[in-house]
């Protein structure tokens, strides 16, 4: 039988055919992406070959992972060797932050981008959270704005207290398979219950003591719309790390800085110290955001901290 992954526990999946019936799966066996080690081979968002257990009804292995026309990776926080998929076959993904409780880790929005960027996955910008913000928040928000539509990505401020902002995000995510994340405490899952009454996802208060989010989600499911879509909720994100790229690859994903490079005199210019770089020269003049080259920067340094050996050794 064919179904659709639509809930990963670690060794169990949730399997949905086309007949809409739910089989728990495992696998059995070791499935590589490109060569690629993984902490979780199958994602949510898979679609997947699987048969039934002798003697079972309900309870499958899978046999195949169908081949994905994208996916979204990262470095596994628990296993510095390894990857995570967050999920596959997705046709857009939204990224929830905010100005206050927590407060804004501003350089998240781009890390996060450097992971849908490969597979030109269109991604909305969603400032939640807006009812508490203060004239000054406002202010800058604008500013995010600016830097954010002018490279080509939708953003929104929203609420779920106000239900601001609330109509505009529930009729992008039409008919659409949307991938939604963030970090720890934003309000991910009060804005999806916000959107879709019927979830009731489990919400979580800030820890009184750090200030920071604690995780609500503790796992990737994929959940359906009344209007059609599809989202895929995923554990909140404290970091993003990159074990899997090189400096090369942080340049070609930054996407105004690759359309900015062909004026450079170097091929394989990195935009830090070479000359004649247009990327630096657009930077200088703000015709590319200052903020936005301080955090490639950053991400660069952390890439190249990731000793090579340390980063492909076989385990």
């Amino acid at each position: 039988m064919t179904g659709l992954i639509i809930r990963s526990t670690g060794s169990w999946y949730d399997v949905k055919t086309d007949a809409g019936d739910i089989y728990k799966c495992r696998i059995k066996g070791k499935f590589r992406l490109k060569g690629l080690k993984l902490t979780n081979p199958v994602a949510v968002g898979d679609f997947v070959d699987f048969e039934l257990e002798e003697n079972e009804e309900s309870v499958g292995t899978i046999r195949e992972i169908k081949d994905r026309r994208n996916y979204v990776i990262r470095q596994s926080p628990r296993k510095k060797h390894f990857l995570h998929i967050l999920a596959s076959n997705i046709d857009q993904a939204l990224v929830i932050v905010t100005m206050r409780e927590p407060k804004l880790k501003q350089g998240f929005i781009d890390r996060f981008l450097l992971m849908t960027s490969p597979y030109d996955i269109p991604v909305i910008i969603v400032f939640n959270k807006c009812d508490l913000y203060t004239e000054e928040d406002i202010e800058y928000f604008g500013y995010l704005e600016s830097v954010y539509t002018n490279i080509g990505y939708k953003v929104y401020l929203t609420s779920a207290i106000t239900k601001q902002g609330i109509t505009e995000i529930t009729n992008e995510l039409a008919d659409k398979t949307t991938l939604i994340s963030g970090q720890s405490g934003v309000g991910k899952s009060t804005l999806v219950n916000a959107i879709e009454p019927s979830f009731e996802l489990r919400t979580s208060e800030l820890s009184d003591y750090s200030g920071k989010g604690q995780h609500t989600t503790t796992f990737a499911e994929l959940f359906e719309l009344n209007n059609g879509g599809k989202i895929i909720d995923s554990p909140g994100i404290k970091t993003l790390s990159y074990n899997h790229l090189e400096v090369m690859d942080v340049a070609h994903n930054f996407k105004e800085f690759f359309i900015a490079s062909e004026g450079c005199k170097f091929a394989d210019c990195s935009h830090r110290n070479e000359p004649k770089c247009e990327v630096k020269r657009m930077v200088e003049n703000h015709e590319i955001s200052p903020l936005r080259y301080e955090n490639y920067l950053a991400i660069l340094a952390e890439v190249e901290d990731q000793n090579y050996w340390e980063r492909n050794v076989d385990y």
